[in-house]
């Protein structure tokens, strides 16, 4: 199966370009992220998202109220029901972001070099010549000369419904502005985004809190991606948040890259984060444009080498209207799987775009072939050598069980886990195989109650490359004597064949706690 591996340092054959790609049960071992909003709310359409490849669904609370996202939700719990594909949620927050309230919906038309106010009340009515913002600090965080960036909520780029402003004087709390490109701003809500600027509100919003201790707790949230961290100390403050909310102790903490502060304390935040989104449509306006390819190999290869998921964002713009992506979006997709990203996260393209559950297919196609050309054999002996020695028990395991898959070219990876660490090891050496992740369920008790873990590991592996999780009986326990163990083979070795992916007289390799040993076997499958 793997014999067709190319790597684009070899002259790639022409007739590879011109074969048609072939459909497969996993459709590529990058993941992606849909956010589900107005356009993909219906169970016929998160159904069709799913079996296109969507294996996390963001709720994005910087618009719509609980009860609009639980519909949502309980249409996404129904589409999972029926197309037995596992799911998981995440939750996004506001975080502080700066709003422009347009309360009437009227268009409002700005003219190049006329004047703007920006007015700290949203009692205002908004107009050509005055938008009220949600935030009354604006006034003491920029100068004159700043540039400040007015977009509809999850801009696109391409539309004329975004607008440069350079601030032109201060006026107490008011920000008076030249507005620099004509534009007309249409619908209820647009993001202000003032470059390279410290706004001085908290990561997590009193708002954010009670959005997570209640719609959050109550739907059980796999990930927290928490919008605008730009210190470490954001995300320990989040987790003790999470830490006192019964269950959500176990949800993940991604931290949203979204700005050069965060930039500039990367390492520290990656070192506090489960996980790193790049939020490209942000970091865009604060970057100069040259600057953002950079930014993007030197933070996804900072998350490879930690072996923690790093997403990227703002792929496939062109697609909220289009059915086809633009030939630079196509490339940048490639380019983000080559470069190391474990998923592409879609905003616009699924939230409010006509064709989200053919961005999804296309994006997923894209992904699957790029992943045939990563050179997996450079990585490896790239990230062994940044790892250095002496490794630790689980990743020399880990980096075996793969190294032995590439030898003996085998279909799939198997690996037993119950916190689901050893699989996402296995992942961060990036097999060119799929990693069937079998969690084994734990039992726990509070004296009251007996309750199994393990489904929230399950789904927490959907946002990680080439981890594919099954939920095993929880009547065979993990760590036992070999014969049950083999049980529990027995059904992950079913799932492979009835997915296609293993086939009689393959090879597959075998990641598994025996006693106290850790375990990598190689087994040959007869027909």
């Amino acid at each position: 199966m793997h014999s067709t591996h190319l790597l684009l340092e070899e002259p790639i054959r022409m007739a590879s370009i011109l074969e048609p790609s072939k459909a497969s049960y996993f459709p590529a071992m990058t993941k992606i992220v849909g956010t589900l909003g107005p356009k993909s709310k219906s169970v016929e359409v998160i159904s069709g998202c799913l079996k296109a490849g969507m294996s996390v669904a963001r709720f994005d609370f910087s618009w719509g109220d609980p009860e609009y996202h639980q519909e949502t939700l309980e249409n996404l719990k129904a589409a999972v029901k029926s197309t037995k594909k596992l799911c998981a949620v995440m939750l996004d927050t506001v975080g502080p972001e700066l709003q422009v309230v347009n309360r009437s919906e009227k268009a409002i038309s700005l003219k190049a070099d006329g004047f703007v106010v920006l007015m700290p009340d949203q009692e205002q009515e908004a107009s050509s010549e005055l938008l009220p913002i949600n935030f009354d600090g604006l006034s003491k965080a920029v100068t004159k000369g700043d540039t400040i960036f007015v977009g509809q909520y999850l801009f696109t780029g391409s539309e004329t419904t975004s607008v440069w402003l350079e601030v032109a004087e201060v006026k107490d709390k008011d920000v008076v502005c030249v507005v620099k490109n004509s534009a007309t701003l249409a619908g209820s809500l647009f993001t202000l985004h003032a470059s390279q600027i410290h706004i001085g509100l908290p990561t997590l919003s009193d708002k954010d809190k009670e959005v997570i201790s209640t719609w959050g707790l109550q739907n059980k949230i796999d990930f927290l991606s928490l919008s605008y961290t730009r210190h470490a100390e954001d995300v320990r403050q989040a987790r003790e948040f999470l830490s006192k909310l019964g269950d959500l102790h176990q949800t993940q903490i991604f931290a949203k890259i979204e700005n050069i502060e965060g930039l500039t304390h990367f390492d520290e935040i990656l070192q506090e984060a489960d996980g790193i989104i790049l939020s490209r449509g942000n970091l865009g306006i604060d970057l100069p444009p040259e600057k953002v390819f950079l930014f993007q190999k030197a933070a996804l290869y900072k998350c490879n080498m930690a072996g923690k998921p790093a997403v990227v964002t703002r792929v496939v713009d062109s697609m909220t209207d289009n059915l086809r992506p633009t030939r630079a979006e196509a490339t940048d997709v490639a380019n983000a799987v080559l470069d190391g990203t474990d998923a592409i996260l879609l905003g616009a393209e699924t939230l409010r775009g006509l064709y989200p559950v053919e961005t999804i297919s296309t994006v997923g196609k894209i992904c699957a072939e790029s992943e045939k050309v990563f050179n997996q054999d450079l990585y490896f002996k790239k990230t062994v050598k940044y790892v250095g020695e002496p490794m630790t028990h689980l990743e020399s395991i880990a980096s075996s069980a793969v190294r032995a898959a590439i030898k003996v070219k085998a279909s799939v990876i198997i690996c037993f886990t119950s916190s689901g660490r050893a699989a996402r090891l296995i992942a961060k050496y990036r097999p060119t195989m799929p990693v069937i992740s079998v969690v084994i369920p734990r039992l726990k008790t509070n004296q009251l109650k007996w309750s199994f873990t393990g489904a929230f590991e399950a789904r927490q592996s959907l946002i990680v490359r080439g981890l594919f999780p099954m939920l095993a009986d929880p009547r065979h326990p993990a760590e036992s004597t070999n014969a049950t163990n083999d049980s529990v083979l027995k059904v992950a070795l079913d799932y492979g064949k009835a997915s296609g992916v293993i086939k009689s007289h393959d090879r597959v390799v075998v990641c598994q706690k025996v006693g106290d040993a850790s375990v990598v076997k190689i087994i040959e499958l007869e027909d």
